[in-house]
């Protein structure tokens, strides 16, 4: 029988605390939650291995651990702040992000995922599940202190981080191939800002591939 809560604990001391994370909230949300329960039975026992994982529907995967984690430590989530989880597949960011802020909606557009991540979430009180495309956000419930994109995007979310607060704080990976970078945006009044923090790569989210230009 698998040792999962052994397999997470070698996770979070030999993939995420070796790649500088140390914010407790991140490593003890990572400790917490059962990765193996959001991937498909099948894959439950490489749940906890360092790499991105299917979850089903097509080219959506689960961040590799360490990437997510160091995405999370980026985004300085505090306890009261709301967060908007894009692309939160069958919800594992969202569980993390249920024990650091105070409000988080997740938000996702594949029904077969949503079904997974209803049920996987249905006991945080502070988790709201909401169903529509993934490139528009969801406005209804901003502006957010922190938007997550769980997978990449092949240019700058203008549109999501048009719903941050001001002094909002969006993290993604930003490339969708060789070169890739994770990132974090602030705005600042009506102008944001982006730096690169890492070297990551991540599957492309729907609706954030570029769109294909025009050659005569």
């Amino acid at each position: 029988m698998t040792d999962f809560a052994a397999q997470r604990r070698n996770m979070v001391d030999g993939q995420v605390r070796t790649a500088d994370v140390t914010d407790l909230r991140v490593l003890s949300a990572m400790m917490e939650v059962a990765r193996e329960r959001f991937v498909p039975a099948p894959s439950a026992p490489l749940a906890y291995l360092d790499r991105d994982l299917p979850v089903g529907a097509a080219n959506r995967r689960l961040l590799k651990p360490m990437v997510l984690a160091r995405l999370l430590q980026a985004a300085d989530i505090g306890p009261a702040q709301r967060v908007l989880d894009v692309g939160c597949a069958t919800g594992y960011a969202a569980a993390l992000l249920a024990r650091m802020a105070g409000e988080v909606v997740a938000l996702e557009q594949d029904e077969s995922l949503l079904q997974v991540a209803r049920v996987e979430l249905s006991a945080l009180p502070n988790v709201r599940i909401v169903a529509g495309p993934l490139e528009a956000g969801w406005q209804a419930a901003g502006p957010y202190d922190v938007i997550l994109l769980e997978g990449a995007t092949e240019a700058v979310p203008q549109a999501l981080c048009r719903q941050l607060k001001d002094g909002g704080r969006l993290v993604c990976v930003l490339g969708g191939g060789p070169g890739a970078k994770a990132m974090l945006y602030l705005r600042s009044g009506d102008d944001i800002g982006g730096r690169a923090l890492f070297d990551a790569s991540a599957a492309v989210l729907p609706g954030f591939a570029k769109a294909p230009a025009f050659a005569f």
